[in-house]
């Protein structure tokens, strides 16, 4: 397979009936792209120059919706939790790092296997600059994974961590929110309707009173919470979610929680309106983001304080009518263990590096691909190793950014292989949806989701080729 050329895609639209002689491309009458086609409008959207994949992604978008795939917010579910009418589920929301397009189609795949459309695609902002996939690049895959596994209804992406750095905020504060604005800015462009504000990072433990320490984190949370609903597309209320515990540090506790809202709340009331608040709460719980890596490259046994997850999550609900605790850092955690976030009532909980891990030492995966993932971490990221980290635990905590160098060997990856490794990540997703009590959730999203179809801007090289 190869990516299409501008001209490639123009025809592609012509062969499904798109209009392209009006003042705007109408796909009001076209058919489903074939899968073939899909398969190469993502890979275009992966891996073609600048102003082709542009047009590429914008395809899959409109093709999407012409289809009933609708980028959407979860906030309507998340108040429902809120209000009492669902629970004892935790929705998954998955960070894929890479190879995007193909894990996507494993995850719906589960989802249908199990009747679930209760999980979230997720993304960071560091993920997105290492393995250089932005955004719209990665709601593109998302969104061409869905096309072709014949999925309908809404699509949950979300902006995970979308956080403030705590040196550059003390340096020049306005710069600094300048920044998460422009990015949270791009964010929305792309689809990404679920926004996790993050200044947990200028949290100061050593100040006196709890209040104090986490003021700027709510004032800054307030800050982002309006000019989020200053700039979410008409008829969408952005789901977000705050963070008072930095995860990796020390547990948050209930004091910590009605602090921050004891502020966060007085910051929202100075903006005058109604504006709808966060409907979550990062909390640290005892975990670490990529688990604590042992020197022999191994995982340590994790700790998870499950009833303060509860108690957290019970807090959220009967007094601030927000859906809960999110649980972040768990990928690796065992089954046994993933299995209780449910009954500790955490909304959310966020996963990475289990399914990067297992793409990476996959047995199917060629083993020149994997000799290009360790020299290039090794020639490129060996500055980033720490003091005293073992090879072992330097390869393990940092070969996610050889992610943006390996794109193409990974579309170029022998079928067989490609269909072993989704048939293993298929069996990864069933089982973190068993495990999170997502199955047979299709009619409660459906339910409790309103699709509101937000037309992307028509790409300028579109514009051209068709005045051509």
């Amino acid at each position: 397979m190869a990516c299409a050329s501008l001209a490639d895609l123009t025809d592609d639209l012509k062969t499904i009936g798109v209009d392209l002689a009006g003042s705007s491309p109408d796909f009001s009458k076209s058919k489903r792209p074939p899968d073939a086609m899909i398969d190469r409008w993502a890979e275009t959207a992966a891996l073609a120059e600048p102003e082709t994949r542009a047009v590429a992604i914008w395809a899959i978008r409109e093709a999407a919706h012409a289809a009933g795939i609708v980028p959407a917010s979860i906030q309507e579910l998340y108040l429902a939790c809120a209000a009492g009418k669902w629970s004892g589920k935790t929705v998954p929301a998955m960070n894929l790092r890479g190879w995007s397009y193909h894990t996507c189609r494993a995850v719906f795949r589960a989802g249908q296997e199990l009747d679930s459309k209760l999980f979230i695609f997720e993304q960071a902002v560091g993920e997105a600059l290492y393995a250089q996939q932005p955004p719209l690049e990665y709601a593109a895959a998302v969104l061409a994974a869905a096309l072709r596994e014949g999925y309908v209804g809404p699509v949950f992406l979300q902006a995970d961590h979308d956080q403030i750095n705590a040196k550059a905020y003390l340096a020049d504060p306005k710069a600094e929110v300048r920044k998460l604005e422009n990015i949270m800015r791009e964010q929305i462009a792309a689809g990404m309707y679920s926004i996790d504000i993050d200044a947990s990072t200028v949290v100061d433990l050593s100040l006196a009173t709890v209040e104090d320490q986490q003021r700027v984190n709510a004032e800054l949370t307030a800050h982002f919470t309006e000019f989020v609903r200053g700039i979410e597309p008409k008829g969408v209320s952005i789901s977000l979610g705050a963070e008072i515990g930095e995860v990796g540090h020390e547990n948050t506790t209930p004091e910590e929680l009605r602090a921050f809202m004891k502020v966060y709340l007085e910051e929202m009331a100075k903006r005058g309106a109604k504006l709808p608040i966060v409907s979550k709460i990062s909390i640290n719980s005892g975990t670490y983001h990529g688990g604590k890596v042992l020197p022999d490259g191994t995982l340590a046994e994790v700790n998870v304080d499950y009833d303060l997850l509860k108690t957290i999550s019970t807090i959220c609900r009967k007094e601030y009518n927000m859906a809960g605790a999110v649980q972040h850092g768990a990928s690796t955690l065992p089954g046994t263990q993933l299995a209780k976030l449910p009954k500790a009532e955490a909304v959310e909980v966020h996963l990475a590096l289990g399914f990067n891990n297992l793409i990476f030492d996959h047995p199917a995966l060629p083993q020149a691909i994997k000799d290009q993932i360790r020299e290039y971490t090794f020639a490129n990221h060996l500055s980033e190793k720490g003091a005293g980290e073992t090879d072992a635990q330097f390869f393990y905590n940092t070969r996610k950014k050889s992610w943006k160098v390996m794109k193409k060997p990974f579309w170029e990856m022998p079928k067989e292989a490609e269909t072993a490794i989704m048939a293993s990540l298929q069996g990864m997703f069933r089982n973190m949806f068993t495990w999170m009590n997502v199955g047979g959730t299709s009619r409660l999203v459906d339910e409790n989701t309103t699709l509101v179809k937000v037309a992307p801007p028509v790409p300028e090289a579109l514009r051209k080729a068709r005045a051509a």
